[in-house]
């Protein structure tokens, strides 16, 4: 039965990506300098008999690597990332996120000769700050991709994901340096029109769509509690449920900062400084299966969707290729994403136990796929 093959096959790869977990935990690497990581990847893959395509999309971290069966059929295609965040470390859990979809790739390449087809896994670094799926999803690496494949550590056990569409800006406004005490009035104040873009902001929050997120930081202020700040710097993310609220807002907030500046006196400069987010589409046919095959490997406590909250680039993906992003339960305890508690969370055997079924889960979910083309044509439509 293709189950218990699929079960026996991850149980016996589990040592060999715990131990690839644990490196990527003791050497966290920042997004777009994966560099260690993504050697790492590269031989194994090649060793396992994948055609790798390095540095993929011109990206010196992203990979595409594919297996072909060798018999007609449907594409696959796993999503690993494995970037991590500074001065936590893994706290987001991208170790666990780059060995499951590893493993998924692995283990699905071993038994695809029974149904045929391909399987792609694509290398995806910094998710957190830059995400190279943006410029997949643009740049047609999904064109030839059935169904695209991934999940994430967190709280619970979901079948799908809710996340937001989200902008990164930043303003940059300039004004006039001079000695704060002896001369302040020939000075400009370039922080004044940062603080008063807070608080226009702050002012609107009672008029803004309850779906609606902006938070923001000051990363530029000045030099000198006695110097007139000529440079100040925020920045901000925009998030809302769809891209179309997140352009009315990103309206609004630039408005604010325009004030900002007016009233202060500045010069004003906008730049994106992150690539934009979609919202995630769900895909409820997809979801089901996974959530189905769930159950069979042991995950019966597992939700269908988590409700919104971040941002992913995958989001991107999931508007143009049908996408799977679940959710598996990482500690027995609560621990906060994002937190070194986090981090520390993906070093348990509680995680990896929930990952080994996770693995399974999704191995099986594209076997589903590529074995039957009923199942990928009710995706499809939905």
């Amino acid at each position: 039965m293709i189950d218990n093959i699929i079960k026996d096959k991850v149980k016996t790869m589990m040592p060999e990506l715990k131990q690839l977990s644990n490196w990527m935990y003791a050497h966290p690497e920042l997004g777009d300098e994966e560099y260690q990581i993504y050697d790492k990847l590269i031989t194994l893959l090649k060793k396992e008999g994948f055609e790798v395509d390095e540095k993929y999309l011109d990206i010196p971290t992203c990979f595409r690597a594919t297996y072909d069966s060798g018999k007609e059929g449907r594409t696959i295609a796993y999503m690993s990332e494995y970037d991590a965040l500074p001065d936590i470390g893994h706290g987001c859990g991208h170790n666990l996120i780059c060995v499951a979809g590893i493993g998924s790739a692995l283990t699905i390449k071993d038994i695809m000769a029974r149904v045929g087809g391909k399987v792609v896994l694509l290398g995806t670094p910094a998710e957190e700050n830059n995400g190279a799926k943006v410029d997949m999803a643009i740049k047609g690496t999904f064109d030839d991709i059935d169904v695209a494949i991934m999940t994430h550590p967190g709280e619970k056990n979901y079948a799908t994901v809710g996340s937001l569409a989200m902008l990164a800006i930043e303003f940059t406004f300039i004004g006039k340096a001079a000695h704060a005490a002896a001369c302040p009035e020939k000075g400009i104040n370039a922080l004044d029109a940062v603080i008063n873009t807070f608080n226009n902001l702050n002012a609107f929050r009672e008029h803004m769509p309850t779906d609606a997120r902006i938070h923001g930081i000051i990363t530029e202020g000045g030099v000198a509690a006695n110097v007139v700040p000529e440079r100040a710097v925020a920045r901000f993310y925009v998030r809302a449920n769809t891209k179309e609220t997140v352009a009315y807002l990103e309206k609004r907030l630039t408005d604010c900062a325009k004030g900002a500046s007016l009233g202060a006196g500045t010069e004003m400069q906008i730049r994106y400084y992150e690539k934009p987010y979609d919202n995630f589409k769900s895909n409820d046919q997809l979801s089901n299966l996974y959530l189905e095959n769930a159950k069979i490997f042991g995950i019966d406590d597992i939700i269908f969707e988590r409700p919104r909250g971040g941002s992913l680039d995958a989001g991107n993906v999931s508007h143009v290729v049908p996408t799977l992003h679940s959710i598996f339960k990482v500690s027995e305890e609560e621990v906060v994403s994002h937190s070194r508690e986090f981090a520390a969370a993906t070093l348990t055997d509680f995680a990896f136990e929930s990952l080994e079924r996770t693995i399974c889960t999704m191995v099986k979910t594209g076997y589903d796929i590529l074995e039957n083309e009923d199942v990928l044509r009710k995706i499809k439509s939905f």
